[in-house]
């Protein structure tokens, strides 16, 4: 007679690899987008006890309470999209793009940009670089990084020849 406890245990291993394969596969969406407040008035303290937003010329209306660069991508992709919702492109993206490109971005404190570097510049299309980095400087203040101080993060610029994009960290895809 077989024993049959040696492969319950192998089972049981893979179901519970399975099982956290499946959990970290799940992420939420972008977070939602937050209203300004009245002129003048700050919202009070969220649950992270971090108190409202630093308005004006000074910092952006939102913050982020991301702990990483990584993390804060998707703040910063999202940011952008909020504020460019018209040029966004819908769908998957097409297999040719008209450019891709590689960009950091640096944030102080208060959520200015404060410098671009190129990894990847689409060389071919220099309009495309002037506009991507017109677009990012316009979204300019973008969420405090409140719990790193400041941050330079990542994202892939992906470009359709209408002028619409995507951003990879919120990417649909791509056929």
């Amino acid at each position: 007679m077989l024993d049959t406890k040696p492969r319950r245990f192998w089972l049981l291993g893979i179901f519970s690899a399975a099982l956290a394969a499946l959990v970290s596969a799940c992420r939420s969406g972008p977070a939602p987008q937050q209203s300004l407040p009245a002129p003048g008035k700050l919202p009070p303290a969220d649950a992270s006890g971090i108190t409202g937003p630093v308005l004006g010329d000074r910092g952006s209306a939102r913050s982020s309470g991301a702990a990483s660069p990584r993390a804060y991508r998707e703040d910063g992709a999202t940011h952008l999209y909020g504020l460019n919702a018209e040029r966004i492109y819908k769908g998957r993206m097409p297999p040719l793009l008209h450019a891709v490109g590689v960009l950091n971005v640096e944030i102080d404190r208060v959520g200015r940009v404060t410098r671009l570097d190129w990894l990847r510049a689409p060389r071919h299309a220099p309009e495309v670089v002037a506009e991507i980095e017109r677009t990012v400087r316009q979204a300019s203040p973008f969420p405090a990084p409140v719990r790193l101080g400041k941050v330079v993060y990542t994202d892939t610029w992906l470009w359709h020849k209408s002028g619409k994009f995507q951003l990879d960290t919120l990417t649909e895809g791509q056929d």
